[in-house]
């Protein structure tokens, strides 16, 4: 037994202190912290990447979505165009967040499509909400989603200058 072993206590033996145990959960903790720092950005955008081909094909495929009400709301044409026509735009948004050297192309074309929701949830209340703001409905629900899609765009978009993630 070496004599550094010696100075370890073991788990359980009297020599175990708090601090002994609070500098292994800050080890642990920063390899934790290490991995998701590694990972994480990389996670977020492939993430993203199929909720938004995921969704867009759902558009395309002539399922409902709450994707009409932006299509009432930002009136370039008829929802029966519109809607297809968005899930295409979110089709690319995702084929181009999962693939690094089309990030910006992707955050850019989400910084376009996500302005569109924030209308619709202004402009058709009545839609968007069942008598308060507490009490989104479906389709307000998944509206609020693209809130969130947001943050996460901003946050990706942070790097994309990096070359990790």
């Amino acid at each position: 037994m070496s004599a550094r072993d010696e100075q370890r206590p073991e788990h359980g033996k009297a020599g175990s202190t708090p601090r002994t145990y609070l500098a292994r959960l800050e080890r642990i903790d920063r390899r934790i912290t290490r991995w998701m720092h590694r990972h994480g950005h990389r996670v977020e955008r492939l993430g993203l990447g199929v909720v938004f081909m995921w969704f867009g094909m759902l558009k395309i495929l002539g399922q409902e979505s709450a994707t009409s009400i932006i299509a009432k709301t930002v009136y370039i044409g008829s929802p029966s165009v519109m809607v297809p026509a968005l899930g295409v735009w979110e089709v690319l948004i995702g084929v181009c967040l999962m693939h690094r050297p089309l990030l910006r192309a992707g955050i850019a074309l989400l910084m376009i499509r996500l302005p569109g929701t924030l209308l619709a949830l202004a402009f058709r209340y009545d839609e968007c909400f069942s008598g308060s703001v507490l009490t989104p409905t479906v389709q307000g629900q998944y509206l609020l989603k693209d809130a969130a899609l947001l943050g996460a765009a901003l946050v990706l978009g942070s790097t994309v200058r990096a070359r990790w993630g």
